[in-house]
């Protein structure tokens, strides 16, 4: 199945891949914050990058009332109101290796994209 139909399929508005997931694991474990540290990551999306728009990842662990949280494969993804506008259809997924980006959003509501992988 690919992303789009599973997007109607499940209802997920935002998805996480399966290596995102895990990588999302692995750092947190890292970082010691497995154990009674934040809980989940927050994505935001805020101005700057070469195509105007970047993505900000951080773990958390406070939830606001208009947050907007997304859970898959075992980990929660928490969106703030004004960055789930933009990101709404989005993929959230890991590259690693030589040439890996790192964690990136596949965002089909973008209108430009940075061609040097960093927004």
């Amino acid at each position: 199945m690919d992303f789009e139909s599973r997007l109607r399929y499940t209802g997920v508005m935002i998805h996480i891949s399966e290596k995102a997931a895990q990588q999302i694991s692995k750092v947190r474990e890292e970082e010691g914050q497995a154990d009674g540290g934040p809980s989940f990551l927050r994505i935001q999306v805020v101005g700057g990058g070469c195509s105007g728009m970047s993505y900000k990842l951080a773990f958390d662990n406070k939830k606001n009332e208009s947050d907007k949280v997304f859970a898959e494969h075992g980990v929660e993804v928490v969106v703030d109101t004004k960055s789930y506008l933009y990101l709404v259809g989005s993929m959230l997924d890991y590259s690693g290796g030589l040439n890996g980006k790192g964690f990136f959003m596949t965002t089909p509501n973008a209108t430009k994209n940075c061609g040097c992988g960093s927004s």
